[in-house]
């Protein structure tokens, strides 16, 4: 993928499991005044995307069924599908803090947008398909890990965009990883993509080629500090997840013991 924007068809020479591309072009700057409101202006995106997450939800069911007999998502499924996944995270990337531009209300391709997403309708293996939430449950985990560590820090990411009026290139790294992981996760469990999420620590440098153009994600070679961050968060979301196992645990003794 060398113009990085979203192709609706396979094109020559694409492998069977093309891994979806996440493409986001840093900004130099941010305005301050909109990473200050960013939560309060993401509202209205917000709302539609709860009721996006409904239809969607059906729309897989429906797909799920579909592969099975057909190898392959019907092709209305797999666009819905994949505008919504387009829609989902551009939103993701604009409260994650990666760009300062809003995000348009469309479903559609956005290519004018500085996020932009890749996905190639392709055959699809049964088998996988239909076990598919077994199949997911450890990508699920690292996505968990990762996304609630960074959320768990997220004030202290939005005080240095906010101060610096930019992300430091190491924050920014680690969160375009988050979310490039997060949209691979989703596109594997809603069937537009036979691959498996892969590529949480970015591309290996030595094999990206000298001579292709290079944008912010696309592809997406980490820094050292950037892999580090990314460890943080796994590592913060699980001392969450133990903490909150612990208090809850602790929380039904407890109660236990009361009505006893």
């Amino acid at each position: 993928m060398t113009d990085a924007q979203w192709t609706p068809g396979r094109r020559a020479g694409d492998a069977d499991e093309f891994l979806p591309v996440l493409d986001v072009i840093e900004p130099a700057r941010q305005r301050r005044l909109t990473v200050l409101f960013r939560l309060l202006l993401l509202i209205p995106h917000f709302v539609v995307l709860f009721f996006l997450e409904i239809a969607a939800f059906f729309t897989v069911v429906f797909g799920w069924f579909a592969a099975l007999v057909l190898g392959r998502l019907p092709e209305p499924v797999f666009r819905f599908l994949a505008g919504v996944l387009g829609y989902r995270t551009r939103v993701g990337a604009s409260v994650m803090l990666l760009v300062d531009r809003y995000p348009p209300f469309a479903l559609s391709p956005q290519t004018d947008y500085p996020v932009r997403i890749d996905v190639r309708p392709t055959q699809l293996n049964r088998p996988a398909v239909f076990f598919r939430l077994i199949l997911v449950i450890p990508a699920a985990v690292l996505q968990s890990l990762a996304t609630s560590g960074w959320f768990a820090l997220a004030i202290l990411w939005w005080l240095i965009t906010l101060i610096l009026g930019r992300m430091p290139r190491p924050l920014f790294e680690a969160t375009a990883a988050t979310l490039r992981y997060d949209m691979r996760l989703s596109a594997y469990l809603s069937m537009l993509s036979p691959a498996y999420p892969k590529g949480f620590f970015g591309e290996d440098a030595l094999s990206v080629p000298e001579q292709q153009a290079r944008s912010a994600t696309c592809p997406l070679v980490m820094s050292t500090a950037g892999k580090a961050l990314l460890v943080l968060f796994l590592v913060i979301g699980l001392i969450g997840g133990i903490t909150t196992s612990v208090t809850g645990s602790s929380s039904d003794d407890t109660d236990y013991h009361m009505q006893a």
